[in-house]
Formats: C-alpha cells, structure tokens, sequence
C-alpha cells in the first residue's frame, strides 16, 4: 500500500503518513496514532511487555539480590560489635533461606529500590 492511499483510509494527507512512518522508526510513534494506523489497515494494535526469562528466575534472582543487601546490612553491624561469622558455607544457606522466605511473599521482594 503507497503512502497516498493509506492517507486517505486514515482521513489525512500523504505528508501526514510520511511523518508516521519516520516515527515509528525512530520510535516516537504515539499509541494514537498506531491505533488509527492499525485500524485503516483493518488491523489492531496489541501491546505487550515479554519477559526476557522465566518468572521463577527473575523472583529467584531478584530474592537473592534483596537477600543479599539485608544480610550484609546485618553483618556489618555483627562486625561492628566484634560478632562477625566467616563461616561461608553458613552464610549461604542462611542467604538461601532469606531468599526462600522473600519468595513467600513475592510482592516484598520489589520494596526496596535495586
């Protein structure tokens, strides 16, 4: 379809449909304007965010990361009081169980900022 006669299903002129074009190639096409588009073309504009991995792994990985952050909080201030704990293989499974009860509540894991 030319420029010229996808102008006139959408009701504009053909300079119109050319700006159109170089937005939605530079990425600053508006959602109105899609939709007017999708619609003289009979079609429909569907908009949707995909995640890049499983959701079990980005709660998996984002509890980790929260995991983390509040037990080195809490050994720092274990170190300040000369009660620090270099046992590694204590401090994973105390790091995984953190991270198991953040899954509990999933919804906590997204309060603190990254």
């Amino acid at each position: 379809m030319t420029t010229a006669q996808l102008a006139r299903r959408m009701d504009v002129r053909q300079p119109r449909i050319v700006e159109l074009e170089k937005a939605e190639a530079s990425g600053n096409i508006t959602m109105r304007s899609l939709e007017r588009a999708a619609e003289a073309l009979g079609c429909q504009v569907v908009y949707a965010l995909i995640p890049r991995e499983p959701l079990t792994t980005t709660l998996e990985e984002r509890a980790l990361q929260v995991a983390e952050r509040q037990l080195s909080s809490v050994e720092q201030t274990m170190r300040l009081e000369a009660q620090g704990v270099d046992d590694q293989e204590q401090r994973k499974r105390t790091l995984e169980r953190l991270a198991d009860d953040l899954l509990r509540r999933p919804a906590r894991l997204w309060d603190e900022g990254r």
